[in-house]
């Protein structure tokens, strides 16, 4: 079928899309839910686990496999351009300073978890791991499945909450950011084993890897900021969005040819990107309008359509796996982190407080499970377990938070103008 005739279909995936995930996100933003629950949920519903079980033909006519390429191309376009938002937010020079508390915190809210997900990777390999994978990359996958904690919801939720630019706001950025860091490395490590044909190839993967991060933030990164200072206020708005759009570009297929996948070139040149520089902020802010509400939507039903509650339905063994994940991920990442920081001499409160922050997973978690569906590390039956997972962890951090802060939960605030020297541009509204 020719790309003409292809079109028409095309144009009513996308809006449908969309439009669908505008709306879950404005119903949940209203109950006090961060938008990306509800535009998860309207990815599963528009998926086999609702519309495709209930209404088959309506779920064909909407996302035919013919486009479905298409749109996947597009939603991976919109992962680049949120990775590479991620990484613009993500300040290292703000990491020279965190405490001994946020030290301990995102240590152990990474160890515990990463602990326990290797645990728990014994009985789920016989069970759930695809057909020749290795016992090393799938238990290393799923211990970093458990250890992540969504930096930009994280951040949406302090914002809304007024809690921002309290001390419990700023230890949680510390130690979210921290985790942020530990966390792509891992997965660096996971997708170069998977990859690579022997481990000599894997080694290889990540000794380029670290030698290309260590190039784009010492050498890059004070290029651009030497570039930014004295030509963007000279250079053209356009220009700068070609710019950035370029480099996020090429820095993605320069970590796929090293071996390890394009959404850490997008990160690592969000990282060597420049802060402060007005028009450069203005620019990844127009980026940002793009990629939140247009292309991401893609990316959610594209995760919906890979996710099929119904077989859980079919198979009550699969419940108790899910309990067995929820149980691990909490425990792990909410009681690590909340037990490191009473240690550290936090009241309980405060510390229950980091603990259900750190506990959120958000969009990044599904990044990283689509990162493992797509390498065949998982297969569909523990994607939708572990979306499950993703879905209530997020879930519960914001209620979670209003109880141990002893605060009615107020109603979200408007979104803010995104601006990176503001919170609000770290809080993208539907990271």
């Amino acid at each position: 079928m020719s790309a003409a005739e292809l079109l028409p279909a095309v144009l009513v995936a996308i809006p449908a899309a969309i439009l669908a995930c505008q709306a879950g996100a404005s119903l949940v933003r209203r109950l006090g839910q961060p938008p990306v629950i509800g535009e998860i949920v309207v990815g599963i519903l528009l998926g086999p686990s609702l519309l495709g079980w209930v209404w088959p033909e309506a779920q064909h006519w909407l996302f035919p496999e013919s486009v479905l390429p298409f749109t996947s191309l597009l939603g991976q376009i919109g992962l680049l351009g949120f990775m590479f938002l991620v990484g613009l937010e993500l300040d290292l020079g703000a990491l020279r300073g965190v405490s001994r508390t946020a030290v301990a915190v995102s240590q152990f809210g990474m160890l515990v978890p990463l602990g326990l997900g290797a645990l728990l990777a014994f009985p789920l390999y016989g069970h759930l791991a695809p057909d020749g994978v290795g016992f090393g990359p799938f238990t290393l996958f799923l211990a970093v499945s458990m250890s992540i904690t969504a930096f930009p919801v994280l951040a949406r939720i302090l914002v809304d909450r007024g809690l921002y630019g309290t001390p419990l706001g700023a230890l949680a950025m510390a130690c979210a950011a921290v985790d942020d860091v530990a966390a792509w490395c891992l997965l660096a490590l996971v997708v170069a084993l998977s990859t690579s044909g022997s481990p000599f190839d894997a080694v290889t993967a990540a000794g380029l890897t670290l030698a290309f991060g260590a190039l784009m933030v010492l050498v890059v990164r004070p290029l651009l900021a030497r570039w930014a200072q004295v030509r963007s206020d000279r250079a053209s708005d356009g220009m700068l969005m070609v710019l950035l759009f370029s480099g996020l570009s090429l820095c993605a297929l320069m970590t796929d040819l090293i071996g390890v996948h394009t959404l850490f070139g997008a990160f690592l040149f969000g990282v060597a990107t420049p802060r402060g520089h007005r028009r450069i902020e203005a620019s990844a802010a127009r980026l940002r309008a793009v990629v939140v509400p247009l292309l991401l939507p893609l990316f959610f039903v594209h995760t919906g359509l890979s996710t099929e509650i119904g077989a859980l339905a079919a198979d009550p063994v699969q419940w108790l796996w899910l309990a067995a994940l929820l149980a691990v991920a909490v425990l792990g990442k909410w009681g690590g982190a909340a037990g490191a920081a009473r240690l550290s001499g936090q009241s309980w409160r405060q510390s229950m407080s980091i603990g259900s922050l750190m506990n959120c997973r958000g969009l990044t978690e599904l990044v990283v499970l689509s990162t493992g569906l797509e390498l065949g590390v998982i297969g569909t039956e523990l994607f939708t377990l572990l979306v499950l997972v993703a879905l209530i962890t997020t879930a519960v951090t914001a209620p979670a938070v209003g109880y141990f802060q002893r605060t009615k939960i107020p109603p979200p605030l408007p979104t803010p103008e995104p601006a990176h020297s503001t919170p609000a541009a770290t809080a993208t509204p539907s990271a």
